[in-house]
């Protein structure tokens, strides 16, 4: 192969990630954005603040996502008392998908 066809394919597989990774990276805006709205039509606010709204009666989670990632945040969403059987927080009636938009908008919070 010539100098330049590898040059030409090094730059399209780079091309291609780029693509790629600016896909993934509007998925997960979007997947941020529904986190946010559920945030607030779940009712968290009414015992935690997150970028200023809320009620300071829980935790604030302003800054989650710089101490617990999203995996972590998507048990605790499936089940407070199975992470800490001391926890307050009850137990959401969420679906998967809910899970996953909730913890993607709390690990965004940092």
């Amino acid at each position: 192969m010539s100098g330049r066809l590898i040059g030409a394919a090094v730059a399209l597989r780079f091309t291609a990630l780029a693509v790629g990774s600016a896909g993934a990276a509007q998925e997960d805006g979007a997947l941020i954005g529904r986190g946010k709205l559920l945030f607030t039509d779940q009712g968290c606010y009414g015992c935690h603040t997150a970028e200023r709204m809320g009620t300071p009666i829980g935790p604030d989670l302003s800054r989650i996502g710089a101490k617990r990632d999203q995996t972590y945040l998507s048990r605790w969403l499936r089940d407070p008392s199975a992470q800490r059987p001391s926890a307050h927080m009850p137990k959401l009636q969420l679906t998967e998908a809910e899970v996953r938009a909730l913890a993607a908008y709390l690990a965004s919070l940092r």
